[in-house]
């Protein structure tokens, strides 16, 4: 494995030794990047020094935001102190890569709320950020509220401040929503949009195999119950054709840095939203904002 990624939940729940065990049992290559989301509520110093010396190399703390009344909007339980001791834990054992994973668009939250959560996020000198607009999932409370739906041009106003204060920090965007410093950049995620192979090990784990694709029984009940009686974990899977293969992995391609061909794209009336030169097509950040219409344009 040349990268390791614990997440999916609350990993921070977890006793760190019995994590540490389980990390020990994975096979990897020499400079693997192997990172653990953190609950900033659950970090300690004892806690990421087991995770260094288990080879933990890069932690991805869910902030969410720095201002108490949109986290409570969130409905998270830890408050903005609690993010920068859980840096502070994540220096001292000399874990130099971390993400801030954060949210924009939760009710109540002005552009000035965002700002300041962007603002105190940068003092914490994190060396990546990833900043995703809040979605409404079908059968949570907050769909059945659309008075408190966040506002498309709300969103956007946020995600282009967003994007103007990381750049100016030093963060470059390597795909729409993540940011880094030089060398930051997220290995793991990146292979997910290269079209990579990877194992996906838990309930509702995803994974993908040369253009097969696989995902586990959702509910943590089923999965357990399935492993420990031996029997299967994939609860569905589906293999792609090769012009759905290749229009898909455009699509994601084309949310990187690096761009696609531009030959892929019919050009046509997107001069705004994307940039062209020496062949390759990438998006601008007007274009960042409509990147799933853009991709529909892809041939």
């Amino acid at each position: 494995m040349s990268s390791v990624f614990v997440g999916g939940g609350t990993p921070t729940l977890v006793d760190p030794h019995a994590l540490a065990a389980v990390l020990a049992c994975i096979p990897v290559t020499s400079g693997c990047e192997m990172t653990v989301e953190c609950n900033p509520d659950d970090v300690n110093a004892e806690m990421m020094r087991i995770y260094a010396a288990a080879g933990v190399n890069r932690v991805s703390i869910g902030v969410q935001s720095m201002v108490p009344h949109v986290l409570e909007a969130l409905g998270r339980s830890h408050v903005p102190a609690n993010v920068e001791h859980a840096v502070a834990a994540v220096r001292a054992a000399g874990i130099s890569t971390f993400n801030l994973d954060l949210i924009y668009g939760g009710s109540g939250e002005t552009l000035d709320d965002w700002r300041e959560t962007l603002s105190r996020a940068l003092q914490l000198e994190p060396t990546h950020v990833s900043a995703y607009a809040l979605t409404i999932e079908a059968g949570t409370p907050l769909f059945d509220e659309p008075h408190r739906h966040p506002d498309d041009d709300d969103l956007a106003d946020k995600y282009e401040l967003a994007d103007e204060l990381l750049t100016a920090a030093g963060l470059s965007n390597y795909e729409v929503s993540n940011w880094a410093r030089p060398g930051h950049e997220c290995r793991h995620n990146v292979l997910y949009w290269q079209q990579g192979d990877y194992l996906g090990v838990g309930c509702a784990a995803h994974s993908h195999r040369s253009g097969r694709r696989w995902w586990n029984l959702r509910t943590p009940e089923r999965y357990c119950a399935a492993a420990e009686a031996g029997e299967p974990t994939e609860a569905a899977g589906e293999t792609l054709d090769d012009d759905t293969r290749r229009v898909e992995g455009l699509q994601l391609r084309l949310r990187m840095r690096d761009g696609i061909p531009s030959a892929a794209l019919d050009l046509d009336g997107l001069d705004d939203l994307v940039d062209v030169e020496g062949g390759t097509a990438r998006l601008t950040r007007q274009g960042r904002l409509l990147a799933n219409e853009v991709a529909l344009r892809i041939r």
